[in-house]
């Protein structure tokens, strides 16, 4: 299976409805040792704030507290980087799911330390984006 990939992240089409893809990524995270902290509804946020109609979009904050451990320990300040956001969009008539890489984290601090959990983290959350269903 190919997986989409941005600068900044890595993108999973799928043929879920939304409220079942969150399901889907939320198991699939914690078989990785992922939790969900936060849970942004950007549709509500925008209509509520702005009287602005969107597709349903949410914001997942995902976090493994060993990983998130390990690059804290190196990397203080790489707080302001986690956590490893997951984004469930519907978008051209689908479900779209898009983790971010965390090998970001690495790329902004440059900190070597970083790396080998950084590297970590993505194989992680790639296996989770090839778990889920494929789709459009």
């Amino acid at each position: 299976m190919t997986l989409d990939t941005i600068k900044y992240g890595i993108v999973r089409n799928t043929n879920l409805e939304l409220d079942n893809a969150v399901e889907a990524v939320t198991e699939a995270l914690a078989e990785e040792g992922f939790g969900i902290l936060t849970q942004i509804d950007v549709q509500a946020t925008l209509k509520k704030k702005l009287d602005i109609d969107r597709p349903k979009y949410l914001i997942l904050g995902a976090c493994n507290p060993s990983l998130a451990n390990n690059v804290l320990n190196a990397e203080p300040w790489a707080g302001l980087l986690l956590p490893c956001n997951v984004v469930v969009q519907e978008i051209d008539g689908g479900t779209q799911i898009a983790f971010m890489d965390p090998e970001v984290i690495q790329r902004e601090t440059g900190n070597s330390e970083v790396f080998k959990t950084a590297c970590d983290a993505k194989e992680r959350l790639i296996r989770v984006a090839n778990s889920l269903p494929g789709g459009n």
